[in-house]
């Protein structure tokens, strides 16, 4: 597809472009301000889905996970990245346009809506790997400035950009425990497996709430746990999630739905997991297929 037929996609899907990224309401968003359930990071760390706005500086990723459900695999040619400011100020506008639609509707809750037009947390993780938006750094250390807290989710193929971030909390994204996994899984446009491994050693010494994900699938990466276990011995996270691969969008071309691993089973990986590495069992969100492990070092929630 050409930059316009990609650009009508995203819009379709409900992505608001801005600059070289995009803001997009979530289905937690809209669960959340018609007074229902929130997502795990309510429920793993205390943010309110509906003053949560989940965006992403850019839409290009070096990596073609066979996991991911993302609606573009090639770059979307034409998109420029705006400087911090201009960035975070779209974002923000497009946040209230569509949180304005909720306004007349009958079935939304009026204190959420009173409470999401303000704020208070940016999920950087919408799609796309944020380390490549130039100006990263500044963009976070401007959303501190503004009274915001920020979850940045990166694949750790950009070490010192993840070195030089202080956001709230730092994800890695982990999907192989060994190089020749990760080129399999992860389909990466370089050799970046001695970056991942750089990234988490970055992890280890980082001053800001860390936290591995995974995302585990049947027949990929569902191996023995302490080969995970031994790698992740190198970034010492202060939490790590285990998340089941969901069919859904792009990923249902590259992987069947057996490969979803059903909530009893990332349970059991978890706590197997949890035991190899010494991490206590946190909590879990069945809904999600997701499970949190805790080194017991800090307090997980964030009270937002």
């Amino acid at each position: 597809m050409d930059g316009i037929e990609v650009r009508k996609t995203l819009t379709k899907q409900g992505y608001h472009l801005v600059g070289s990224g995009a803001v997009k309401p979530c289905l937690w968003l809209n669960r959340s301000m018609r007074g229902g359930d929130q997502c795990y990071k309510h429920h793993f760390y205390g943010i309110s889905s509906h003053r949560c706005v989940q965006m992403t500086p850019t839409l290009a990723c070096n990596q073609l996970c066979l996991h991911c459900w993302r609606p573009i695999d090639d770059p979307v040619p034409g998109l420029k990245p705006a400087e911090p400011t201009e960035h975070l100020d779209g974002i923000l506008k497009e946040q209230q346009r569509i949180l304005s639609g909720y306004k007349g509707a009958g079935t939304t809750d009026q204190g959420r809506l009173k409470e999401a037009r303000e704020p208070k947390h940016v999920a950087i993780s919408l799609m796309g790997e944020p380390t490549l938006y130039p100006y990263l750094q500044e963009l976070v250390d401007l959303i501190s400035k503004r009274g915001m807290t920020s979850f940045v989710v990166s694949n750790g193929t950009n070490p010192d950009v993840l070195a030089r971030l202080k956001p709230t909390q730092l994800y890695l994204s982990l999907n192989a425990p060994d190089e020749e996994t990760y080129r399999r899984i992860s389909q990466p446009q370089g050799d970046f497996w001695p970056r991942v491994c750089e990234s988490l050693a970055v992890l280890r010494d980082h001053s800001c709430r860390s936290v591995v994900r995974m995302t585990i699938a049947r027949g990929l990466n569902m191996g023995p746990p302490e080969e995970f276990a031994r790698l992740l011995e190198t970034a010492e996270p202060d939490f790590v999630e285990v998340k089941a691969y969901m069919h859904l969008g792009r990923s249902r071309a590259r992987l069947s739905r057996d490969a979803m691993p059903e909530h009893a089973e990332v349970l059991d990986y978890a706590k197997r997991l949890g035991e190899e590495m010494g991490y206590d069992f946190s909590t879990d969100v069945p809904l999600s297929r997701v499970a949190l492990l805790s080194s017991g070092r800090i307090p997980r929630s964030l009270g937002l």
